[in-house]
């Protein structure tokens, strides 16, 4: 007789418990001597990918100190003169700064008109040129997470990511109850189901002003969805992003992320 439950391969198939490990330790390594791996050294002077850095490592036009290195996972401290194709590269420190975004500033990097970028606000956080990893638009704000972590910012940025965001919205009437539970059940848009993680009612509020729990999407998603409904949203809050609140963060200041926020978003 077959015995129910799992079988040997379901108990013996743990790549992922194996594979977060050796990340935490590598990172907890790179922390501890400074120094970094080569393929990500590479990508942060902006030459290109890591996928793409261990490619021309493997076809051996990168040397170390004058040495050629074909080792994947080679490590590199910051002293250490890493050369492409002949020409010595100079990888930016990684940097994190979270902003809470004020109303009427562009979220593009050149806003090309006379709207103030959110590039203004953080010009003065570091001397590395930062990027912001998603966008909010002129008249939304919260939170908006800068870096030049390439790797991160595709990851957080993606169209395919899965990253919590919390947002406190305003609509320009009241939303009513049969159509706050239409939202719950899932609405018919662009051809598919959209379903929201959580909405409800703020408490002590007027019933047009909601709370939205999303994961996929990102605002545009969530605004099209009101609209969809007939309803049009005036503002939009983020107040939570990734683990990251706006906790002791004004509107219009930055701050630095700590390592453990780092290391947060890094296992999203």
């Amino acid at each position: 007789m077959r015995r129910e439950g799992k079988s040997r391969k379901d108990f013996n198939n743990k790549p992922n418990a194996k594979s977060t490990f050796r990340t935490r330790q590598n990172a907890k390594k790179s922390v501890e001597d400074g120094k970094m791996r080569l393929n990500k050294f590479i990508a942060n002077a902006g030459i290109c990918s890591r996928r793409e850095a261990d490619k021309f490592i493997e076809a051996g036009v990168v040397t170390v100190n004058g040495v050629g290195v074909t080792e994947m996972g080679f490590r590199v401290s910051p002293t250490d003169e890493v050369k492409f194709n002949g020409q010595r590269l100079k990888s930016d420190t990684p940097r994190y700064v979270l902003l809470n975004k004020p109303k009427n500033y562009s979220g593009r990097v050149d806003s090309g008109s006379n709207t103030v970028s959110v590039m203004q606000l953080v010009k003065q956080a570091c001397k590395e040129r930062l990027f912001p990893v998603d966008k909010l638009n002129k008249s939304e704000t919260g939170l908006l997470l800068f870096t030049n972590d390439t790797d991160l910012a595709k990851k957080l940025g993606g169209s395919k990511k899965n990253v919590k965001e919390i947002y406190q919205i305003t609509l320009e009437k009241n939303l009513s109850q049969v159509n706050l539970e239409n939202i719950r059940e899932g609405v018919f848009m662009n051809g598919r189901t959209i379903k929201l993680d959580s909405i409800s009612y703020i408490n002590g509020k007027d019933k047009n002003e909601i709370g939205v729990e999303n994961s996929n999407g990102g605002t545009k998603l969530v605004k099209q969805l009101f609209e969809k409904l007939g309803y049009r949203t005036v503002k939009l809050d983020r107040v939570f992003l990734g683990g990251l609140t706006k906790k002791d963060l004004p509107r219009k200041h930055y701050r630095h992320l700590t390592q453990d926020e780092i290391n947060i978003l890094r296992r999203l």
